[in-house]
């Protein structure tokens, strides 16, 4: 399984994530401190930085430094959803990787990302949205990983019902 059911607890942390430019990149909405840390596997008080350039996110952390694609990043809610012309951006990303099995196919800590997300839900509204964006990229998963989403997706549902 992808994450284990653990009490949800909302925490509220500082953003270390910092715009240089005055142009932001469309695919910027999509950064967040939680991927850059499942991306580097770092823990997220090892960020220091996170800077979103017109081209370009540098991350520098804790023995980081590290400039990455905003292809990198994987989708969120709570911002405009992802556009044909992002999901083709993803796609020749993945294809310049090396070292993936499924090369056409997200990097397997994007499942670790939306399987937290679930794990993470706060309300049935919020995990049927992050439910609704995965179905809405499922392009992005083997079948295998895409059924474990949906078995997360399921069990937090229920989790969410009994405690709710």
């Amino acid at each position: 399984m992808l994450t284990s059911l653990k009490p949800r607890k909302l925490v509220i942390k500082a953003s270390k994530i910092s715009y240089k430019s005055s142009e932001i990149h469309p695919l910027a909405r999509f950064v967040t401190e939680e991927a850059v840390c499942l991306k580097f596997k770092i823990k997220f008080e090892d960020i220091y930085v996170v800077e979103c350039w017109q081209y370009v996110v540098y991350v520098h952390g804790k023995g980081l430094s590290k400039f990455v694609s905003y292809a990198d990043f994987p989708p969120v809610i709570g911002v405009a959803p992802p556009t044909t012309s992002e999901t083709t951006k993803w796609r020749r990303r993945w294809l310049k990787q090396h070292n993936f099995i499924y090369r056409k196919q997200a990097p397997v800590w994007w499942a670790r990302f939306f399987a937290i997300q679930f794990n993470q839900a706060p309300w049935d509204t919020v995990l049927y949205d992050w439910g609704k964006l995965i179905n809405s990229i499922k392009f992005a998963f083997n079948e295998e990983i895409l059924q474990q989403l949906r078995n997360c997706y399921r069990d937090n549902k229920e989790l969410l019902v009994v405690s709710g």
